[in-house]
């Protein structure tokens, strides 16, 4: 068989809104008081300049909603992304939805059951053998595990697998509290919406899939949360998740690199997720990467923000498309609960 090759992604977003827009239209007027003058410094420093949104609260402010009202939202609007998302990495990849062997579905912005795994397979028509899988509240790192499932997938069994990452966190803007809270402001600034598929196949051109592999310190389990309330879904994201990376992320690359005979030297296209401007900068520091190392990353946070679980496959996808030709050697790396650290090293082939 084969060695697993990411073949074909295929990427859906709603319609975009500037961030300046976002602020004085809408969020200049949900925060109150001090929290206004650190809300508006927050924004401005956030490194989006745009992003996007299935629920534009420029049009529809969805605050004080409940939870189950956000719930029956999300289907209406992440099920057409999803289609359109798989569709073109379907068609990226030369493949059918029939062909489909395991279908992996990424989401910790909405849950129902059937959810968007069976009901896209139903949809896309993918065959009643087709296996399938949903990863819930993993985060913004859920795209790794994902595609370590999808790879183990193609080894042992010869047969195409896809992966599905689709997040609406335009669902859960939080209802204006009469507190500061620094975390949920930051949230408010970064997060956006979108969908991702990726279509892992046994063998042919595109990216191998060479390893996947993490490291979790639980004793920061407490850094990051996502918790389910009354309206909706709530972040919570310690201002100390940086210092825990600078803690593990060289080590985790390195030996990442090691044992495919490889220095961070060796590697031409960074896809690390923008959870902010100070994670990118972090990571830029302990690994010491060329000032152009993370364009791709800073890039897709200024035009698409931190869209959650799909946001390291918009990157991939971005480097995918670089002229004159992409990378060889990609190292991708997101973090999320836990805390969790994960990343892949793929490699272009044919």
């Amino acid at each position: 068989m084969g060695i697993p090759v990411i073949a074909g992604l295929g990427t859906a977003q709603p319609p975009a809104a500037m961030q300046d827009e976002l602020w004085t239209g809408f969020f200049a007027g949900h925060f109150q008081g001090n929290t206004r003058a650190l809300a508006e410094r927050i924004f401005a420093n956030s490194g989006v300049t745009r992003r996007q949104a299935a629920v534009n609260p420029l049009l529809e402010d969805v605050s004080e909603w409940p939870t189950e009202r956000r719930m029956r939202r999300y289907q209406v609007e992440a099920l057409p992304l999803g289609k359109e998302a798989v569709s073109r990495a379907l068609t990226a990849a030369g493949l059918d939805a029939a062909d489909v062997g395991l279908f992996i579905v990424c989401s910790c912005t909405g849950y129902a059951t059937p959810g968007l795994d069976i009901l896209l397979a139903r949809d896309l028509g993918m065959s009643p053998s087709t296996q399938r899988m949903f990863v819930g509240h993993m985060g913004c790192y859920a795209a790794l595990p994902g595609l370590g499932a999808a790879s183990d997938f193609v080894t042992a069994r010869g047969r195409p697998a896809l992966l599905l990452c689709a997040e609406l966190t335009s669902l859960h803007i939080q209802p204006p509290g009469a507190r500061v809270d620094t975390q949920q402001i930051v949230s408010h600034a970064l997060f956006s919406d979108a969908a991702v598929a990726a279509v892992v196949v046994p063998g042919g051109r595109g990216y191998a899939l060479r390893e996947v592999t993490s490291v979790t310190d639980t004793s920061t389990a407490d850094h990051m949360t996502w918790d389910v309330t009354d309206t909706g879904f709530r972040m919570g994201l310690s201002p100390k998740v940086p210092q825990v990376l600078s803690r593990h992320v060289q080590t985790l690359v390195d030996e990442l690199l090691a044992r495919h005979g490889c220095t961070r030297s060796d590697v031409d296209g960074w896809a690390v997720h923008p959870g902010g401007p100070r994670i990118l900068n972090v990571v830029e520091r302990e690994l010491a990467l060329p000032p152009d190392g993370l364009a791709a990353s800073r890039g897709t946070l200024a035009e698409h923000g931190n869209c959650s679980s799909p946001t390291v496959l918009l990157i991939l996808d971005r480097l995918w498309r670089t002229e004159p030709s992409p990378p060889r050697w990609v190292v991708m790396l997101a973090f999320g609960p836990g805390l969790t650290l994960y990343a892949v090293l793929l490699e272009r082939v044919g």
